[in-house]
């Protein structure tokens, strides 16, 4: 399983993903973070889904990129074209993998900002090569395993907010992920881009740099716990205890 998570801010773009790659037993870690920077045109892409199938397709869009990038002037395009490589690898692989009894089941993360883009643009592609927009009123997605991270994301951020606050959210998306769920780890990898920047900052985080921030984190939740204006949920155990002193 993986966890890649794009974030769209008024403000730009955060994306972070984990790097274990599991396959039955055996654990590795592998970067699943694919960036391009050029002059006014930077995007970056994140898997999940089949290493194979991930390594082929990027393959093959990095080929496309050496001779057409150009050709790109708006974010979709690019899209557009990185889906009709995982097509391709689709036609190639995917009755092999499925008489094997697995998937075909590349989503991908993309986002970035070409020339002609106003702002940063985020997509989500799925396996069949066709794509949505995240936009502002749903400003965040994630593809693998999904379910630990979304109750903190929608808890706590907001289109508004900055790429600091944006990022710390992800952590603790991903943080949240990682305690429930054991094919999700570190290191990880974030992305940044400031809107008109064009240029995609990356960067690698290994637990021990980190680990303070999750201490923190449970800390100051067990603390909230403790401190919830919660006296109406104590009438839950005074039948008992009215039952108890009557006994």
């Amino acid at each position: 399983m993986t966890f890649c998570l794009g974030i769209k801010t008024k403000h730009g773009l955060v994306g972070l993903s984990d790097t274990r790659i599991t396959s039955g037993s055996e654990t590795t870690t592998s970067k699943k973070v694919y960036t391009v920077n050029k002059r006014k045109h930077s995007f970056f892409i994140m898997t999940s889904g089949l290493r194979s199938v991930r390594d082929k397709a990027i393959t093959y869009f990095s080929e496309v990129i050496a001779h057409q990038d150009d050709s790109f002037s708006k974010l979709y395009q690019a899209v557009n074209e990185f889906g009709n490589q995982v097509k391709i690898v689709a036609k190639e692989d995917k009755a092999n993998l499925e008489e094997s009894g697995l998937q075909f089941n590349l989503f991908s993360i993309i986002g970035g900002q070409l020339e002609d883009d106003p702002e940063p643009k985020l997509y989500l592609l799925y396996p069949q090569g066709n794509w949505i927009e995240i936009r502002k009123g749903t400003p965040f997605v994630i593809i693998g395993n999904s379910g630990f991270g979304h109750p903190v994301l929608k808890r706590s951020f907001h289109y508004e907010d900055s790429l600091d606050y944006a990022l710390k959210c992800a952590f603790l998306a991903f943080d949240a992920t990682r305690i429930s769920a054991n094919d999700v780890d570190f290191p990880i990898d974030t992305v940044v881009l400031k809107n008109d920047e064009y240029f995609t900052k990356e960067k690698r985080f290994e637990q021990r740099e980190l680990e303070h921030i999750s201490a923190f984190w449970n800390n100051r939740l067990k603390k909230a716990i403790e401190e919830l204006p919660s006296q109406v949920l104590s009438s839950a155990f005074e039948d008992f205890e009215q039952i108890l002193e009557n006994t």
